[in-house]
């Protein structure tokens, strides 16, 4: 096929199998089915936002100058905010001030975002710009369990759309046949100890950490 190179004579090195160009990309998956033309529009439509306001959890991207970055963002159900058709409000909770996503927004305003909802297969996907808001009636508009967010981030919509259930169905996410036992993986002291060499107390960081996240969420 055009555009996906091969293995060239006189010893010129390429890369066997790659897809090079958009036109061989094209051709490879052929045409775009209607109806996902049909479901992307460029505001939070009524038919959307049921699925914005009923989701615990959010997958943030951001690009910035050291590359790319995905966050997740959780609290109860409707914690993004719909302030109008054209703009969200998404609260940034206490974490480990690593500030990743907030440094990219920074840098380059560009956002993704994935809605994930407990026991539904199908997400919703919004792209757009995001501002790091401070105000304070933002703030205080957004506080839980006492603590106002450290900052808000408004974030301008360019497009929406829903993702189908298929990825979610072949995970086999929701069901409970798919649930992984926690002690089957590494710990976070475990990683901790292993990646700097046993200078870490990781079995110290494991034990204390259940009370450090109820005393810390927020």
């Amino acid at each position: 096929m055009d555009g996906i190179e091969t293995e060239r004579a006189g010893g010129e090195r390429t890369e066997a199998g790659r897809v090079a160009t958009l036109a061989a990309l094209e051709a490879l998956y052929g045409p775009v089915a209607p109806p996902s033309r049909i479901k992307e529009v460029d505001h939070l439509h009524p038919v959307y936002r049921p699925f914005i306001e009923a989701a615990p959890f959010v997958a943030l991207a951001t690009v910035g100058p050291g590359g790319l970055d995905v966050t997740p963002r959780g609290d109860p159900a409707g914690f993004v905010e719909i302030e109008d058709r054209k703009t969200l409000l998404l609260p940034d909770r206490r974490g480990n001030n690593r500030i990743d996503a907030l440094r990219n927004i920074l840098a380059d305003p560009r956002v993704a975002l994935l809605f994930l909802l407990p026991g539904i297969g199908e997400t919703l996907r919004v792209n757009g710009t995001a501002e790091i808001r401070v105000d304070p009636d933002l703030l205080a508009r957004f506080t839980l369990a006492g603590h106002p967010p450290k900052s808000v981030l408004r974030i301008h919509v360019e497009s929406v759309f829903f993702q189908c259930s298929r990825a979610v169905i072949r995970a086999g996410l929701w069901s409970e046949e798919s649930r992984i036992a926690r002690e089957t993986l590494p710990s976070p002291g475990t990683i901790l100890r292993t990646l700097s060499q046993d200078a870490f107390d990781g079995a110290a960081y494991d034990q204390a950490l259940p009370e450090r996240l109820k005393t810390t969420l927020y």
